[in-house]
């Protein structure tokens, strides 16, 4: 396995990290997969992941829980009024209908940007919504009909942080990318304060040039590197390596900037070994899509890995 001495775009975006918790594992799945769902900020939505699983030892209240970021492109006016809109939508029609669900804020550091969730949440009590002290924090208790009362903490934390960091995980089949992205997978879930929003991401896509087929699609495939259209490009174009059958991408959110680069190491460190992986790449735009410029070389990984 080699390592292409390249490096990854990432971006600046807008972050709110939270505990999510419930009674039992379905509840938590359902609530935890809604409010992450449809990684679309292509369509100028927001996105979702899930950082990791926690245990009843845990979690603020004692019950399952999850560790969640939502995510928004930009850190402006804007992108914060989008935010605030995007991350109330989710919450109430992700998270507050789950039966047993609560939400508190899980940003680990200290950051005077906060949300009021009382507004886009916390009315849905329709004027019978209290504020109420409980495990040492000011949360919303919105009464709903299950009976077992929705709770949110009343200020969540959001702050900048770094989107779009990544890997492009080059393998000998489809069936080898799917093992080596799941085992990438299960090793972010292991770390804080990262997440990623796609999974294995079979998708990678390029930024819409100006003479863009279908610009209303947005971002589209990035077509070189599709192992299935060699027979369609020319040898110039096409830019899949021999032997290689299958291009998985995992891609990195995280707090910080070293969240991300950890991230993309132990990633790297974990899957390198593993049969079918031929080479380890990532996605980059000649420094047109983002501020940050992740180098592999820079990693703290094993010098051989580039030769």
């Amino acid at each position: 396995m080699k390592i292409v001495d390249t490096y990854c775009e990432a971006f600046e975006g807008l972050v709110v990290q939270l505990m999510v918790t419930a009674q039992d594992a379905e509840f938590l799945n359902r609530a935890t997969n809604a409010f992450t769902a449809l990684p679309s900020t292509v369509f100028g939505d927001a996105e979702g992941g899930i950082v990791r699983w926690l245990s009843e030892e845990e979690t603020i209240d004692g019950r399952l829980g999850a560790i969640v970021q939502l995510w928004v492109t930009g850190t402006g006016k804007k992108a914060t009024a989008k935010f605030y809109e995007q991350l109330g939508r989710r919450m109430r029609q992700g998270i507050l209908v789950v039966p047993t669900t609560a939400v508190f804020d899980y940003y680990p550091r200290t950051t005077e940007l906060k949300f009021n969730m009382m507004d886009n949440v916390g009315h849905c009590g329709d004027g019978y919504e209290l504020v109420v002290e409980k495990f040492n924090r000011k949360l919303i208790n919105v009464p709903i009909m299950m009976g077992y009362d929705f709770l949110i903490e009343e200020y969540i934390s959001y702050t900048k942080g770094v989107m779009g960091g990544n890997l492009w995980l080059f393998c000998d089949s489809v069936e080898s990318g799917i093992k080596v992205g799941r085992e990438g997978v299960k090793i972010l879930a292991e770390l804080d304060d990262v997440c990623t929003t796609f999974d294995v991401c079979s998708a990678g896509s390029k930024p819409v040039p100006l003479d863009a087929r279908y610009p209303e699609i947005g971002p589209s495939t990035n077509h070189p590197f599709c192992p299935t259209l060699k027979s369609k490009l020319s040898p110039n174009e096409y830019k899949v390596p021999e032997g290689v059958n299958s291009i998985p991408e995992l891609v990195f959110n995280g707090l910080q900037l070293e969240n991300v680069k950890l991230a993309m190491q132990k990633t790297i460190e974990g899957i390198s070994d593993m049969d079918g992986l031929l080479k380890i790449s990532a996605g980059n735009y000649g420094g047109k899509l983002g501020k940050f410029k992740i180098y592999l070389r820079e990693l703290d990984l094993n010098r051989d890995f580039f030769k």
